[in-house]
């Protein structure tokens, strides 16, 4: 079946000769001589490069190229739902790389159709293991990976892992080509990469750039524990799974996203770290899944009002917005509003840095945090949790529904507050001494910060409040310029928020 977007646009060269040009007054040009036959024949010199040094990738694409395998995945025809619009085959793996909702989808869980989408893959191992990505194969009931000399396997789905994005795969076949893991730890900016795989189903396409940067975190994705290898290497889709190679040979990256205005390529790649991918694989083929270590907190950014209200010094390090109840961090002794500034020696300079590093760690694994609390820096010991042991509960997006009380507040920074029920705080899974719900916010200093009716102040710094009296008297030492942490629940999640006395 002809691929529903390749197009092929021909160029035409338009030749003409033109006279030399001469000046005003020239002279007649004399005939010119016989010349022998012999001499004719003599071969002009080569002519010298104008550029040099720049890399040549050809013996690096004869030796890997042949472990490169192209990766189709046919899902069987189901009944859509809500009659959304039908899209051409390959259009559902695109929704996916880009992280985009289907056409016609209520929160983008949409209707899915029968069709084929294209990726690429590798071999990892001469008895026929296969890696790509998850988002190749989601869904699929049908696998097919094709090799470089063109022979097709039906491939069975080993296991996958959705928040590392990683899929793999066996084919019943032996001898085969492999690529060998790099370090993507030794990765750097600057660095000259090389990608192979199927853009648009044009098997093995070979692309090169330079790293861009590393570490990244992709905020569109939702893969919080994965730190991106970013690079301009020209990636499209049916790229991913494909691998990023350094000037060795060896993997370093999985090609994964790009980051697109238009849906075509700009510049911006992303590629799943190969030490992060390979610990997955290694996981997978073991237990048939992919263990993470957690801390069991909810995190959010350092700014500049945040900093400056607890005496920092600068806006580095992740904050802790709430600790899960049973998790490591709890039984650690970690507590809201401290900030992480170092894990295990590892400077955590924003809030995506941390999320890796501990997922990265088996359950069970001993570690070291560094957090700033109360003016002082202090070293705390934690014994990493699991996935199934310091996973929340999913968060209830509710109202609060009526109020019992609503008293009109007497604070520093204008707020009124109302008293929550019983049955209210255990809905928003609240202590029964948590819980002030905003009824009005008056000064301009709190709309500007953030705060709005409707949202319900749990704490005011470290200290839990519960009553809007409380609110109040945790308020009232608050002088004009001082600038208070407030920490407020909304749609289930809770953060804090930098609110500044405003002055008279």
């Amino acid at each position: 079946m002809p691929h529903p977007l390749r197009s092929i646009v021909l160029l035409g060269a338009l030749a003409a000769t033109l006279p030399l040009a001469c000046t005003a007054q020239q002279s007649p040009v004399p005939a010119p001589a016989a010349v022998p036959v012999a001499a004719q024949a003599v071969t002009p010199p080569a002519a010298t490069p104008i550029v040099t040094g720049l890399p040549d990738f050809s013996q690096l694409v004869k030796q890997v190229g042949p472990a490169v395998v192209n990766i189709s995945a046919e899902t069987t025809p189901r009944r859509t739902r809500g009659g959304g619009p039908q899209l051409p085959d390959g259009f559902e793996e695109l929704f996916r790389h880009f992280g985009m909702p289907m056409p016609g989808a209520p929160g983008g869980a949409g209707p899915q159709r029968g069709g084929t989408s294209l990726g690429s893959g590798f071999v990892i191992s001469d008895d026929g293991y296969v890696l790509t990505n998850f988002h190749v194969i989601d869904g699929a009931d049908k696998v097919t990976v094709t090799l470089s000399d063109r022979r097709e396997f039906e491939a069975e789905v080993v296991g996958s892992d959705e928040q590392y994005d990683v899929a793999v795969l066996k084919i019943k076949a032996d001898g085969l080509r492999w690529l060998r893991a790099g370090r993507s730890t030794s990765v750097e900016p600057g660095q000259w990469v090389v990608a192979i795989g199927s853009p648009f189903g044009l098997d093995h396409s070979v692309t090169a750039g330079i790293v861009s940067a590393v570490g990244r975190s992709n905020p569109y994705s939702g893969q919080q524990y994965v730190p991106f290898i970013q690079t301009d290497v020209a990636i499209n889709r049916g790229n991913s799974g494909g691998p990023l190679l350094n000037t060795s040979g060896e993997v370093v990256g999985i090609n994964s996203q790009i980051f697109s205005n238009s849906g075509g390529f700009m510049g911006v790649s992303f590629a799943i770290p190969i030490d992060l991918a390979m610990s997955a694989v290694e996981q997978i083929k073991t237990t048939g899944k992919v263990s993470r270590g957690m801390l069991g907190v909810n995190l959010q950014p350092m700014t500049s009002e945040t900093a400056r209200a607890i005496g920092l010094p600068d806006n580095q390090g992740a904050m802790v917005a709430s600790v899960q109840p049973g998790s490591a961090a709890e039984k650690a002794g970690i507590e809201r509003m401290d900030v992480i500034r170092s894990f295990n020696g590892i400077a955590i300079k924003d809030v995506s840095d941390l999320p890796p590093i501990v997922g990265a760690l088996a359950p069970g694994s001993k570690a070291q945090l560094e957090v700033f609390r109360n003016g002082k820096l202090r070293s705390i010991n934690v014994v990493i949790g699991g996935d199934e042991s310091a996973a929340a509960a999913t968060p209830r997006n509710s109202s609060p529904g009526a109020p019992a009380k609503q008293v009109p507040g007497s604070n520093a920074l204008g707020l009124t507050g109302r008293d929550l029920a019983p049955a209210q705080r255990r809905q928003m899974d609240l202590g029964d001494d948590e819980g002030v719900l905003l009824a009005q916010v008056e000064s301009d200093a709190a709309r500007e910060a953030g705060l709005r009716p409707g949202d319900v102040v749990v704490a005011v710094g470290r200290d839990s409040v519960g009553s809007p009296a409380e609110l109040d008297r945790r308020l009232s030492t608050a002088k004009p310029g001082d600038t208070v942490m407030l920490l407020v629940q909304r749609g289930g999640s809770s953060q804090f928020i930098a609110v500044t006395v405003p002055k008279r």
